[in-house]
């Protein structure tokens, strides 16, 4: 087979990559061995302005979130599905600091945070001393249809193969590759944190990050919203499910879920609920982060056959359809990349100087 592009991975990076590549009229190949614990798939899904104990709006916010939204509704009718809501997240300060911290950043000029001021509304279902806040918009992307939705896309268009990539099969120069039987003029690894076990990317400052999660039945909690406590987020999930995390570890010993974090977490969670709840699964899985938190997107600076779009860390969903558009656009049209994120920074390290 003879195509324009080969991808590696189909999370949310090579779901967005090859949708944009396709509505440019390019003919596109994907190997994705259709991992169920991969980042994508384990994600929350929450697209959300604020992050950070320190409350700060996260990186683009005001131009992220108009396009998220669009881009979202765009595939999910080319899918024929539903695949973004809007549920604005309800945070509960934790503590005197951080109520002050929210407060202060409530009144700031065209500020994503507000205060709740009827709290019976939450009083039936969590236990809270200091005030709560409304992040408006926050964004949920269902991953558990889109991903399906879209590989099932794929597949009717011949245009996915479901096996793992080999660095053993490829061969290439710098006008082309081949993979086993199939060619392209370039392949680009959006395959996780399995793309830096390549020899093309291996040198680039990154990070395995752990997250954990669990899945709860909580029956009666109120669907529309999503709850947050400090780090215990609870996010409406599918089969009427809670998704309730995360962890974000650097270090860890394993990459299978653990009793310290079910423990830990459902202690927390049962601290925060009134209401009854049960745990029906725990779940973990890797995450590529680069250290300095802005991703890997371009093509190798001695290998322009080779490019890659990674390194999104907990923010693949609002950053990943972004510079999977500025990567497209940057293939076909030759338009620049962001200078924060175009992996000819690293051009030095990846040269080996």
């Amino acid at each position: 087979m003879t195509v324009d592009y080969i991808i590696v991975g189909q999370g949310i990076c090579g779901t967005f990559l090859s949708w944009n590549l396709l509505k440019k009229g390019k003919s596109v190949l994907v190997i994705d061995e259709a991992n169920p614990y991969s980042s994508s798939k384990v994600a929350s899904g929450v697209i959300n302005p604020v992050t950070g104990r320190r409350i700060v709006t996260v990186w683009m916010a005001d131009e992220l979130f108009p396009f998220c939204k669009k881009e979202y509704l765009e595939i999910g009718s080319d899918t024929g599905k539903d695949v973004i809501s809007q549920k604005n997240c309800i945070s509960f300060a934790n503590s005197a600091q951080m109520l002050d911290g929210y407060r202060k950043r409530a009144v700031e000029p065209a500020s994503y945070i507000s205060t709740i001021t009827n709290r019976k509304l939450l009083d039936p279902y969590f236990n809270f001393v200091f005030d709560c806040f409304e992040i408006n918009p926050t964004y949920l992307i269902d991953l558990q249809t889109l991903l399906p939705a879209w590989r099932n896309h794929l597949e009717n268009k011949s245009s996915i193969i479901a096996e793992r990539f080999e660095e053993r099969f490829l061969q290439s120069s710098d006008r082309n590759v081949q993979y086993k039987e199939h060619h392209a003029s370039k392949i680009i690894f959006c395959n996780g944190v399995k793309t830096f076990d390549t020899a093309f990317w291996a040198q680039l400052p990154y990070v395995h990050n752990k997250g954990e999660v669990l899945i709860a039945d909580i029956p009666g909690l109120p669907g529309d919203n999503i709850y947050k406590f400090g780090p215990l987020t609870i996010v409406p999930w599918q089969n009427n499910l809670w998704w309730v995390g995360s962890t974000y570890e650097n270090e860890f010993a394993t990459a299978d879920p653990t009793e310290q974090f079910k423990t830990t977490f459902t202690a927390s969670l049962k601290a925060v609920l009134k209401i009854p709840f049960t745990i029906v699964d725990h779940m973990a899985a890797i995450r590529p982060a680069a250290v300095e938190r802005r991703p890997f997107v371009g093509l190798h600076p001695n290998k322009p056959s080779i490019g890659i779009l990674n390194g999104m860390g907990t923010k693949g969903c609002s950053i990943g359809p972004w510079f999977a558009k500025q990567l497209a656009d940057h293939l076909v049209d030759g338009t620049t990349i962001d200078p924060l994120a175009d992996i000819q920074r690293f051009k030095r390290i990846l040269s080996g100087i």
